[in-house]
C-alpha cells in the first residue's frame, strides 16, 4: 500500500497517472475502483491537483450525520468522503484545506466506489458560508424589462446563511411576506482568501459553481424606504444546489443558459453572457472593500422574467413548484409550502 501512496504522490502529473491507473490493482485497489477513479484522475489539473468533478453533501436514509461526497463526471459513481476517513468533515472544511488532490486520493484508498443512490437526502452543498453576497440588476434584459438604465457600478446586497435550504427542499411562505418572487442565479463559491485582487487574478480565487434561487419578498423591498436584507433573508429563501461543480468542469462560465420554470411554465430563460458585470469584476470589486474567504458565496444576478415584472405580476404561493436549471450545473426543484403555524 505504501507503494501505491508513493505512486499517487509522485509529481508525474495526472495525465501520466491516468496511464498507470490499471497498475494500482496490484497495490490492493480493485478493478471497479480503478475504473471509477480513472476519469477523475485524468481530468485533474496537474499543476494544482484540482479535481474536475462535483461535490455534494447528503444524508443516508434514517441517518443524521452529514456526509460529503465526490461525484464522477458522468454522475453515476460517488466516493463518500466521510468524517471518519477524510480530513474535511464537510464541504466548508474541504474548501478551507485548499482541496489538495493528493490528500484527497490518499483518503479514498480506504473507501468504496458506490453507485449514486436515489434514496440519499440531498443537502445544500454549503450550509454555513461566511458571506452570501448578491448583486442586483446584473443582466441587460432584466434592466430592459424594468425600464432601468444599465448601472455604472454593481449594487450589492446580503442574504444570511439561515435562509439556505436544499435543492429539493421546500420553500416556506411567510405570513409577513405577501409578494414572494423567484430569480434563478449562478452562484460562485470562493476557494481561497483574497483581498485587493486584480481582475486578472480574480478567477483563480474561485472554487466552483452551483445554482441558487434568490427568493425575495418584494413587498419588503419597498417597505419603510427599502428593507432588501430582510426581504431576501427569510428562512428557506436561498435554495442552493444540487451540487458544487468544480470550475475546471465549466470551461466557459460566461455562456451558460439559466431557466426558471414555475408549475410547468417557463418564466425565465437567459444566458450568463448577458451579465453586465462579469464574475472576475465582481470578485475584484468586492475584494477592494472586504476579505473574501473560502466558502463565501456570490450570487451573480438573475435574467429577465421575475414575477414582479411580468404583466400581470405573478408571485409565488403555497402549492407552486419552482424548477431552476443552469447548463452544466444541474437542476433544483422546490415546492412552496404554507407558512409556519
Amino acid at each position: 500500500m505504501k507503494a501505491a501512496v508513493s505512486l499517487l504522490r509522485n509529481r508525474l502529473g495526472f495525465a501520466r497517472l491516468h496511464a498507470k491507473a490499471s497498475s494500482l490493482e496490484r497495490y490492493g485497489w480493485d478493478h471497479l475502483k480503478c475504473n471509477a477513479l480513472e476519469p477523475i484522475m485524468s481530468s485533474c489539473n496537474s499543476d494544482y491537483y484540482l479535481p474536475k468533478c462535483r461535490f455534494m453533501q447528503y444524508l443516508h436514509p434514517g441517518d443524521t450525520e452529514k456526509r460529503l461526497g465526490m461525484v464522477s463526471e458522468n454522475g453515476t459513481k460517488m466516493i463518500e468522503l466521510s468524517a471518519r476517513t477524510c480530513a474535511a468533515p464537510d464541504m466548508m472544511g474541504f474548501i478551507h484545506q485548499r482541496y489538495c488532490m493528493r490528500s484527497l486520493l490518499d483518503s479514498t484508498k480506504y473507501m468504496d466506489v458506490d453507485d449514486v443512490k436515489p434514496d440519499l437526502r440531498l443537502l445544500p452543498p454549503l450550509d454555513s458560508p461566511g458571506k452570501i453576497i448578491g448583486v442586483g440588476c446584473n443582466y441587460y434584459d432584466s434592466c430592459n424589462e424594468r425600464n432601468m438604465k444599465v448601472p455604472a457600478t454593481p449594487e450589492f446586497f446580503v442574504k444570511f446563511g439561515t435562509s439556505i435550504t436544499g435543492a429539493l427542499d421546500n420553500i416556506r411562505a411567510h405570513q409577513i411576506a405577501k409578494h414572494i418572487d423567484y430569480g434563478c442565479e449562478l452562484a460562485v463559491v470562493i476557494g481561497k482568501k483574497c483581498r485587493h485582487v486584480s481582475r486578472v487574478a480574480a478567477m483563480s480565487c474561485v472554487f466552483g459553481y452551483m445554482i441558487a434561487q434568490d427568493i425575495n419578498a418584494r413587498d419588503w423591498n419597498v417597505l419603510l424606504g427599502g428593507q432588501t436584507m430582510l426581504g431576501k433573508s427569510l428562512d428557506t429563501f436561498c435554495p442552493l444546489g444540487p451540487i458544487i461543480v468544480h470550475k475546471n468542469h465549466v470551461p466557459d462560465v460566461n455562456n451558460l443558459w439559466i431557466k426558471t420554470i414555475v408549475n410547468g411554465e417557463q418564466r425565465q430563460c437567459g444566458n450568463t453572457k448577458n451579465m453586465i458585470f462579469k464574475i472576475d469584476y465582481l470578485i475584484h470589486r468586492l475584494s477592494q472593500f472586504m476579505t473574501l474567504c473560502p466558502g463565501d458565496i456570490i450570487l451573480t444576478g438573475t435574467p429577465a422574467g421575475a414575477g414582479a415584472y411580468r404583466n400581470p405580476t405573478s408571485f409565488l404561493k403555497p402549492g407552486d413548484m419552482v424548477e431552476s436549471e443552469i447548463q452544466k450545473l444541474g437542476k433544483m426543484r422546490n415546492k412552496v409550502v404554507n407558512p409556519y403555524s
